[in-house]
């Protein structure tokens, strides 16, 4: 079953950075699906203005809107393990306080 979930474009940016980066072949095969579908599309590009400066990445306001993704239940779970491990080691930030609402505090 796939679940929707909206994310704005510097979720999805936040997202990708705290997905494991090591894993058994089933989890690393649903994380590179992740990052092909929440990585930025040839024509967001040029519709969200991306510039990267260094390690800052800048766009406009476009890319603050919310656009749906769906995610499956092994994804969901690797997120949600992932949110909740940076909550437990008191690691969780403040650009991650969205994506904990949205993944752990309404699953």
């Amino acid at each position: 079953m796939k679940t929707k979930y909206k994310l704005a474009l510097s979720e999805r940016i936040n997202l990708m950075e705290i997905l494991p980066a090591e894993g058994n072949f089933v989890t690393l095969r649903v994380i590179r699906e992740l990052k092909l579908n929440l990585g930025v599309k040839d024509e967001e590009f040029k519709l969200f203005d991306i510039k990267q400066n260094d390690k800052q990445i800048t766009w406009n306001e476009k890319g603050n809107q919310e656009i749906d993704f769906e995610f499956g239940e092994a994804a969901v779970d690797i997120i949600v393990k992932q949110l909740i491990a940076l909550d437990n080691s008191k690691k969780l930030g403040d650009k991650h306080f969205s994506l904990y609402e949205k993944f752990v505090q309404n699953k």
